[in-house]
C-alpha cells in the first residue's frame, strides 16, 4: 500500500473501521492539526485553505455587515424622536432593548452552529434574514402611508399600530439576523487559524484586532456620510444605502467558500452540559477515585465529541467529575451507551470551563451598561451647539470619533505595546486576555468620567444664559463630547477586543460559537441593566413633581449625575473584575 492509499483510507475510512478526519503523523506539515476541513469535507491544507488569505474575505463582510448595521444604530435615537414622535426617555429604552436584543439573538445563531449547522450555513441563513429586515426597514422610511403626520407645533401625531408594526417587525428581522451571525463570524474567521501552529496561533491574535478594526472602519463611515444623508437626503435613501452594503457583505463571504476552514459541529453543547449534571448527580454517593486517570476517557486520539480535541483533567470542581467515574453497572455495559450516565472527562472539562469563565463573564455586564449609554450621548450632543463654522454636525456623528480612536489605538496596540509587552512578559500576545481587559474596565470609567464634566459645564452654561427651563442647545460647542468618545474607543479596544479572544481561546473546540455568544450576551445583559438602571432613575428623581435627572428637556436635569452614577459603579466592577481575574485558572489542552 503506497502513502496515498494509506492517507485515503484514514481520511474515507476502508468500510470496517470509522474514519479518521486528523491527518495522519507524517502529513502534519501539509494538514492543519486541529481537525478542521475544507468545504468537501476533506482534511484541510494549510496551502489553500484558511489563514489571512480566506480571512481577507471574512473581514470585507464584517466590514460591510458593521457598515449595515451602524447605518441603522448609530442614528436610531433621532428617527424614534423625529419620525415616530417619541421622547427621551422613551426613545433612549427603545434603542437599548433593541440593542439588547441583537446580542440576546446570538445565542440562537450559536447553539444552531456549534450543535447543526456549523458556522458557514449559520451566517448564510441569518445573513438572508437580516437581509429582509432591512429591506422592510427602508420601504417603512420610504412610503408616507408607513410614517405618521410630521408634528403641529407641539402637537405629535401617535403613530398607527401598522405603522409601528411595519417599522419594528423589520428592525426585530435585523436584531435576528444580526445577532445569527455575529458569534459565527469572528469564530469562524479565528478557525482559519492553525492554533495548534505557534506561528498562526500569533496571527490569529492578531485577527481579533484587525477584525474589530473592520467593524469600526463599518461604525466610521456609518457615523459619518450615512448620518449625514439620513438628516439631509432623507431616511429612505438613509436605510437603502445599509441595505446594499448587507448585500455586498453576503457576496463577499460566499465569494471565498473554498478558500475556508471548516470544523465540524459536535451536537448540542446544552445537552453536553446537562448530561454532565445528571450523571453527576446520580453519582452523588460514589467516592471519586484517588488516580483521576481511572475516570472515563476514550481511548482514541480524538475526543468522543465531534470536532472537539481531548482536555485534560484538572482537580476543581470535583463534584462535577462524578460523572466520569465508571461505577459497576456502567463496567457491565458499553461505556458509550447512556452519557446520561457516564460522560468522558472532556465533557466535563467543558462544564468546568464554562463555570470558570462565568465570574469573568459577569464583571463585564458593567462594561457593556457604559456602553449602552451611546444615545443618551446623541441625547447630550442634540441640546449643544451643534455649528462648527458653517457646518451642522448631526450629534450621532460623534460617533465616528470613537472608530478613529479605536482605529489608532488597535495599530498602535497590534504593532507598538504587544512587541513592548513581549519583552517584558515573555508572552506570545504581549498582554494576557484577562490584564487587556482590566485596562480596558479602568477606561470606561474615564469615559464617563469626562461625560459627567461636559454635561456639568453644560449646565453651568444653561444657568448663566438663563436657559434652564428653555428645550435648547446651550452655547457650548458640541466637540467637547470628543474625549468621552476618545475613551471610549480606547477602552474597547482593551475590554471587548480582549473579551472576545479570551472567550473563544479558552472556550473547548465544539462550544467556540456558543462561548463568542456568551461573550456578546453581556452586552444585552448590559443593555437591558442600563434600561433597568434608566428607569430607575426616572421613577425615583422624579418623586415630588421634580424634572428629575433625564427630563425631555435636559437644561432642567442632572445628567451629569446619571454619569457620576454610572462611574461609580464601574469603579466598584472593577475592584471585583481584578479579584475573579488573579484567581481564574486558564484552561488545559
Amino acid at each position: 500500500m503506497d502513502a496515498a492509499e494509506e492517507r485515503r483510507l484514514l481520511v474515507q475510512g476502508d468500510g470496517d473501521h470509522e474514519p479518521l478526519l486528523l491527518p495522519s503523523q507524517q502529513d502534519a506539515s501539509v494538514y492543519t492539526g486541529d481537525g478542521s476541513v475544507d468545504i468537501k469535507g476533506r482534511p484541510a491544507t494549510r496551502r489553500a485553505t484558511g489563514n489571512w488569505r480566506a480571512c481577507f474575505f471574512i473581514l470585507g463582510t464584517e466590514c460591510c455587515e458593521r457598515l449595515a448595521y451602524y447605518g441603522i444604530a448609530t442614528n436610531l435615537v433621532t428617527y424614534l424622536k423625529i419620525k415616530l414622535h417619541q421622547g427621551n426617555l422613551e426613545a433612549a429604552r427603545n434603542v437599548i432593548t433593541w440593542q439588547g436584543t441583537c446580542y440576546l439573538t446570538t445565542l440562537v445563531g450559536a447553539i444552531l452552529a456549534d450543535s447543526y449547522w456549523g458556522k458557514y450555513w449559520t451566517i448564510a441563513v441569518f445573513s438572508s434574514i437580516y437581509f429582509i429586515g432591512l429591506a422592510g426597514l427602508t420601504i417603512s422610511a420610504s412610503l408616507p402611508a408607513l410614517q405618521p403626520p410630521s408634528c403641529l407645533g407641539s402637537v405629535c401625531p401617535e403613530p398607527s399600530l401598522l405603522q409601528n408594526g411595519t417599522f419594528f417587525l423589520g428592525l426585530y428581522m435585523i436584531a435576528l439576523g444580526t445577532g445569527g451571525i455575529k458569534p459565527c463570524v469572528s469564530s469562524f474567521g479565528a478557525d482559519q487559524f492553525d492554533d495548534s501552529d505557534p506561528t498562526e496561533r500569533v496571527k490569529q491574535g492578531s485577527f481579533f484586532n484587525w477584525f474589530y478594526f473592520c467593524i469600526n472602519v463599518g461604525a466610521l463611515l456609518s457615523g459619518t456620510v450615512i448620518v449625514w444623508i439620513q438628516d439631509n437626503s432623507g431616511w429612505g435613501i438613509g436605510f437603502a444605502i445599509p441595505t446594499v452594503f448587507m448585500a455586498l457583505a453576503i457576496a463577499s463571504f460566499f465569494s471565498a467558500s473554498n478558500m475556508y476552514r471548516f470544523q465540524k459541529p459536535g451536537g448540542s453543547p446544552i445537552t453536553r452540559v446537562c448530561q454532565v449534571v445528571v450523571a453527576a448527580f446520580r453519582k452523588w454517593h460514589i467516592e471519586l477515585p484517588l488516580d483521576a486517570s481511572l475516570l472515563y476517557e476514550v481511548d482514541s486520539q480524538n475526543s468522543a465529541i465531534e470536532g472537539s480535541r481531548k482536555l485534560e483533567h484538572t482537580s476543581e470542581l470535583e463534584f462535577l467529575d462524578k460523572a466520569a467515574i465508571i461505577s459497576s453497572t456502567d463496567a457491565k455495559s458499553d461505556f458509550s451507551a447512556n452519557p446520561w450516565r457516564l460522560c468522558t472527562v472532556t465533557q466535563v472539562e467543558e462544564l468546568k470551563i464554562l463555570v470558570r469563565m462565568f465570574p469573568v463573564w459577569a464583571t463585564t455586564i458593567i462594561f457593556s451598561a457604559v456602553f449602552a449609554q451611546s444615545s443618551v450621548f446623541v441625547e447630550q450632543g442634540m441640546v449643544l451647539d451643534k455649528r462648527v463654522g458653517s457646518f451642522d454636525i448631526p450629534p450621532a456623528s460623534l460617533f465616528t470619533f470613537n472608530g478613529i480612536s479605536v482605529m489608532i489605538w488597535i495599530a498602535i496596540y497590534d504593532r507598538v505595546l504587544i512587541p513592548i509587552a513581549r519583552k517584558f512578559t515573555g508572552r506570545e500576545k504581549g498582554f494576557s486576555e484577562l490584564q487587556r481587559m482590566g485596562i480596558g474596565l479602568a477606561l470606561s470609567i474615564a469615559t464617563m468620567v469626562s461625560a459627567a464634566l461636559v454635561e456639568l459645564k453644560r449646565l453651568e452654561i444653561a444657568r448663566t444664559e438663563g436657559l434652564i427651563h428653555e428645550n435648547v442647545a446651550v452655547p457650548m460647542s458640541i466637540l467637547w463630547q470628543i474625549p468621552q468618545y476618545c475613551f471610549a474607543g480606547a477602552a474597547e479596544v482593551f475590554t471587548a477586543i480582549g473579551q472576545v479572544e479570551f472567550f473563544y481561546s479558552q472556550a473547548p473546540d465544539a462550544m467556540r460559537s456558543l462561548c463568542a455568544a456568551l461573550a456578546l450576551v453581556t452586552v444585552t445583559v448590559g443593555s437591558y441593566l442600563s434600561s433597568i438602571i434608566l428607569t430607575l432613575v426616572s421613577y425615583l428623581t422624579t418623586q415630588g413633581g421634580d424634572a428629575g435627572w433625564i427630563p425631555d428637556n435636559l437644561n432642567e436635569g442632572h445628567l451629569d449625575r446619571f454619569f457620576w452614577l454610572m462611574a461609580g459603579i464601574s469603579f466598584v466592577n472593577l475592584l471585583v473584575y481584578i479579584g475573579c481575574a488573579m484567581r481564574y485558572k486558564y484552561k488545559n489542552s
